[in-house]
C-alpha cells in the first residue's frame, strides 16, 4: 500500500532547540532510500522550514504556513497557494485594529513571500522579526498602513502574544467569511500564536491535495499541537508524540515517545514496513 508519512516540525520532528538531530536526519534518509515517502507540514514559512530540512531527502512536496502553500523542495517552487479574498483581508485587519493588536501580513509577489508590518509593538514581535531576518534572511518590509497592501496577493496574517490579548481577535476573525485561523501555544516561548489564512488553506486540505495528486492510499500523520488536529482528520493513522497537548493525544490512534527522545524517528525505525 502506497503510504505517505507526514510530520509536523516544531514540538514533533524537531528537538526542543528547534533542530533536527543527526539520528532523525539519518533515519529519514535511510528509510527514504528504502522507498519511504515522507514529508512535513508546518506553520513555518519557506525561509525557515527549508533550511532546517535541507539535509533530508524529500521527494514529496511539503506543507508550509499551516497549508497556505504546498512547496516542492526538489524544484524550489510552490505548486499550490491559497490566497485570501481581498474583502476578507480588510475585515481581518479591522479585527486586529479594533482590538489594538498589531500583526504581520504575508503576500506572495512574483513567487516571492514577503512579510509586511506597520509597527513592532512587543518584545516578542521584535524578536520574531529580528531572528528571522538574521538567521533566515526572510524579507520584512515596514509600511504605514497594512490595508494599503491587503490585495489579492495576501495569504497569511500572524501575531503572537498572551492568550487573553489575542482571544478577542480570534473570536472576531472566526466571524469573517473566507478565512480560517489557528490559535495555539508556542512550544518555545510560552506565548500564543494566532494565524489567519484562507478558509481553503489547512493542513487537512494540503494533505488531501498531496494524497490525491500523488496517489497515496494511506496517510500516517505525526503531531503535537492544536494546529495538527486538521492534519489528523486527513490521516488514516494519527500519531501524537509524548509531549503533545492532551487534545491531540485524545484524537490520536497512537502515542509515541516525545520529541526530546526523537520519538518520530524511533517509531519509524520500528514500524516502517
Amino acid at each position: 500500500m502506497k503510504t505517505l508519512y507526514v510530520s509536523d516540525l516544531d514540538g514533533t520532528l524537531l528537538n526542543p532547540e528547534a533542530e533536527i538531530t543527526p539520528f532523525t536526519r539519518g533515519t529519514l534518509n535511510r528509510l527514504a532510500a528504502d522507498g519511504m515517502n515522507f514529508t512535513f507540514a508546518t506553520a513555518r514559512s519557506v525561509y525557515s522550514a527549508v533550511p532546517l530540512m535541507s539535509g533530508v531527502d524529500l521527494k514529496v512536496p511539503c506543507i508550509l504556513m499551516n497549508g497556505v502553500s504546498v512547496y516542492d523542495m526538489e524544484n524550489k517552487r510552490c505548486i499550490k497557494n491559497e490566497y485570501i479574498p481581498v474583502e476578507a483581508s480588510a475585515a481581518v485587519l479591522r479585527a486586529f485594529e479594533e482590538n489594538n493588536v498589531r500583526c504581520f501580513m504575508y503576500r506572495i509577489e512574483e513567487e516571492t513571500l514577503i512579510c509586511y508590518y506597520s509597527k513592532l509593538t512587543t518584545k516578542v514581535m521584535r524578536s520574531f522579526a529580528e531572528s528571522r531576518q538574521k538567521q533566515y534572511l526572510k524579507p520584512f518590509e515596514q509600511c504605514e498602513r497594512l490595508i494599503d497592501r491587503a490585495d489579492e496577493n495576501a495569504v497569511y496574517f500572524t501575531t503572537t502574544g498572551p492568550r487573553e490579548v489575542l482571544l478577542p481577535v480570534r473570536e472576531a476573525v472566526e466571524r469573517i467569511e473566507g478565512v480560517d485561523c489557528a490559535f495555539y501555544l508556542d512550544v518555545y516561548n510560552g506565548e500564543w500564536y494566532l494565524e489567519v489564512f484562507s478558509h481553503k488553506a489547512s493542513k487537512y486540505n494540503a494533505v488531501r491535495f498531496i494524497r490525491e495528486k500523488y496517489g497515496f492510499e494511506r496517510v500516517v500523520a505525526f503531531g503535537d499541537n492544536l494546529n495538527d488536529l486538521s492534519m489528523f482528520e486527513a490521516a488514516d493513522v494519527k500519531v501524537a508524540v509524548g509531549n503533545a497537548r492532551e487534545e491531540l493525544k485524545a484524537a490520536a490512534d497512537i502515542v509515541i515517545g516525545p520529541n526530546t527522545e526523537e520519538g518520530v524517528a524511533r517509531w519509524l525505525t520500528e514500524n516502517y514496513r
